[in-house]
């Protein structure tokens, strides 16, 4: 496939995916990610091997919010390799303050679909680490 429509593809699945997550569609999240997929969270909340475990991770997560919202800027880097910055937010369940941070999102992609997530708090970090990851799957 010529490498800039897998830059577009990747980029707008990655947009559906986070409208799904948006509006608590996880059936419709889970159609983006491999049966064998990872997702590696940040800030040592572990390690969810398999879609089934991503997806509980996830709904777990958003769970915990009465109001949630990602908002993301996404870049693909090549190689299946794509970059995110989410802006991730909302109202903590049975709380009145409002939460908000910003975190980096690495996803590699085969096939159309996410086999691993690395996020990571460290934004500059996360972006050379991505880059690298992308030279070396080239």
């Amino acid at each position: 496939m010529h490498e800039e429509s897998t830059t577009l593809e990747v980029v707008e699945r990655w947009r559906q995916a986070n409208e799904a997550l948006n509006r608590r569609d996880f059936d419709g999240l889970m159609r983006f990610f491999a049966p064998q997929a990872v997702w590696d969270a940040a800030a040592g909340m572990g390690r969810f091997e398999g879609s089934a475990a991503v997806r509980r991770h996830l709904e777990d997560w958003i769970g915990s919010f009465d109001d949630y919202g990602a908002q993301s800027e996404a870049q693909y880097l090549g190689n299946g390799v794509l970059f995110v910055v989410a802006t991730l937010g909302g109202r903590p369940a049975h709380g009145a303050g409002r939460l908000q941070e910003r975190r980096a999102l690495t996803s590699t992609w085969a096939a159309g679909v996410i086999v691993q997530v690395t996020a990571d708090t460290d934004i500059d970090e996360a972006r050379a680490a991505a880059e690298r990851l992308a030279e070396e799957r080239g």
